[in-house]
């Protein structure tokens, strides 16, 4: 995986099956083009889904998406219209993605599809709805690929188990992803403190952000899970959010993600650094608008000065406001004029 902070994951789910439909063009040649805007976006990952209806759900499985947005009646029948890559698809969508300088993966559904993407995936993503598949983490796990892991609809104790699953595997190299699993997540419900509860109980792996709350113009939700500490951000991705179907209308377009690069890298440069000192852009302003010790009336040479013949004043070029007491009961060493600005010299 690259290391840019955050690592940004296209998640083109089955988008571009829609795409390709709707322009009349296959769907490889529409994945390409999802491909394509993600690079230009600035992403870091272009990962895509693996499976086959069959190995995924019964084919009783209700829908648990708006239906306002994606009619489609049961689970099985909106999955077996968007299963027709293989091995072959992903092979060429990985050397595709690496070609446009980005890290390539899929999330595997079944074990068919988690053997054959070890040697394509830079890493393997592993969806919430399989935290608590033990068995299968642990297949994953033991393949040495980093792993990152959405967490969404779970309790702390399941996210545990998992964790210590692929741990057990042998995975050193884990991330994960707090993620609401309610499609499209409401920002009453997108909960990003979170991944401070993450980050603080799970400290030894790296936690980020899978996003599935509707865009706002600004991308402020991906900007607040980067503010909270979110290493990894995935959201849905799209090339036309007004498309029907599962997840173009909480996706974002090339725009919006390039927003969101937008918003990473200027948090970055406000962050800025840690360390408390005086910056070279704050060196006149810090002279200039800084207090001095300044007489508030004429005095002769040798004479006392009391504490009500000073007043601190701008600029900061004289003695300090803060060394009033050792200058009450010096003599002044010359004339001196009301409104001089003392220094060292002249008591």
């Amino acid at each position: 995986m690259k290391q840019t902070r955050p690592y940004l994951i296209a998640e083109m789910g089955v988008n571009f099956y829609d795409t390709a439909k709707v322009e009349g063009i296959t769907p490889m040649e529409a994945a390409k083009r999802y491909v394509d805007g993600a690079a230009e976006a600035g992403c870091d990952c272009a990962k895509f889904q693996s499976y086959k209806a069959a190995t995924i759900v019964s084919k009783n499985s209700p829908a648990y998406w708006d239906t306002s947005k994606e009619p489609t009646a049961t689970q099985y029948d909106l999955f077996k219209k968007h299963d027709s890559f293989g091995e072959a698809e992903f092979a060429e969508l990985c050397e595709y993605t690496h070609a446009k300088g980005m890290d390539f993966t899929s999330t595997p559904f079944d074990y068919t599809s988690a053997d054959y993407l070890e040697k394509y995936v830079d890493f393997y993503k592993i969806s919430s709805s399989d935290l608590s598949n033990l068995p299968f983490i642990v297949h994953i796990g033991a393949k040495g690929k980093p792993i990152v892991l959405s967490v969404g609809a779970s309790y702390l104790s399941e996210v545990d188990e998992a964790v210590r699953a692929l741990k057990g595997a042998g995975c050193e190299d884990i991330t994960l992803l707090h993620c609401v699993l309610s499609y499209p997540t409401s920002p009453d419900d997108a909960n990003l403190r979170i991944i401070e509860t993450l980050k603080r109980d799970f400290p030894d792996v790296k936690v980020g952000f899978s996003d599935h709350v509707v865009p706002d113009p600004t991308m402020m939700t991906l900007a607040t899970a980067y503010l909270l500490g979110a290493e990894v951000i995935e959201k849905h991705f799209t090339l036309d959010k007004s498309l029907p179907g599962n997840d173009h209308y909480h996706s974002g377009d090339v725009e919006d993600f390039k927003w969101a690069v937008a918003n990473f890298r200027f948090i970055d440069r406000v962050l800025g650094s840690s360390e408390k000192t005086v910056l070279a852009c704050e060196e006149v302003p810090r002279r200039e608008a800084r207090r001095s010790l300044v007489l508030t009336r004429d005095m002769k040479e040798g004479e006392v000065i009391a504490k009500s013949d000073l007043m601190p004043k701008r600029p900061g070029t004289g003695i300090p406001a803060k060394f009033e007491s050792i200058v009450v009961g010096r003599a002044v060493r010359a004339d001196l004029p009301e409104d001089t600005i003392l220094t060292w010299d002249m008591v």
